[in-house]
């Protein structure tokens, strides 16, 4: 088979794997959760996401891999989110803070990951897997959560909270 070949496939195994696996024990725990502590774990999953810096890190991966057209770009918005998550978690006690900091990572995260994924497309990254060296676990194992962690962040923050939705109600008419 050729790496293009092996690197979709593991592409695609590494979104079916974590579908199946977050369909059964994770997306129920979440959904069971409050919405606070639901969101602050993800947010400690994607705290992690400054390891994208290993992307720029001289040696780790191929000389050969195209730092202007993804490696570079991949590196500092996932230290970006990292460090949005990271504040999330730090402001959990500060609700206003913590809201926005929870839809900042989010979007940045997603921001990031579909560009990386349309960087990847424009440089041949799938031909060129083997450049990622130690760093091929990344897309192929990590990314797929974090895709799949933040699509779920969006559901849960747009799902309705009916108990969320009276509590505000009844501040409201006591004020």
């Amino acid at each position: 088979m050729s790496p293009q070949i092996i690197f979709n496939l593991h592409l695609i195994l590494g979104y079916v794997a974590w579908l199946l696996c977050f369909g059964v024990y994770i997306l129920p725990r979440f959904k069971s959760m409050d919405l606070v502590a639901a969101q602050r774990a993800i947010a400690t999953l994607h705290s992690f996401r400054f390891f994208g810096l290993v992307f720029i890190l001289p040696g780790i991966v191929g000389p050969n891999l195209p730092a202007a057209g993804f490696a570079t770009f991949a590196a500092y918005w996932d230290l970006a989110t990292g460090v949005l998550a990271i504040l999330a978690l730090l402001t959990a006690r500060i609700r206003p803070l913590f809201w926005l900091f929870v839809v900042a990572f989010n979007l940045v995260g997603t921001i990031d990951l579909i560009l990386d994924y349309y960087h990847a497309v424009q440089v041949g990254l799938p031909a060129l897997a083997g450049q990622l060296g130690a760093t091929y676990a990344i897309p192929i194992i990590y990314v797929p959560l974090l895709m799949i962690t933040h699509v779920t962040a969006f559901y849960l923050l747009l799902r309705p909270q009916p108990q969320a939705i009276r509590v505000l109600a009844s501040d409201a008419a006591a004020s």
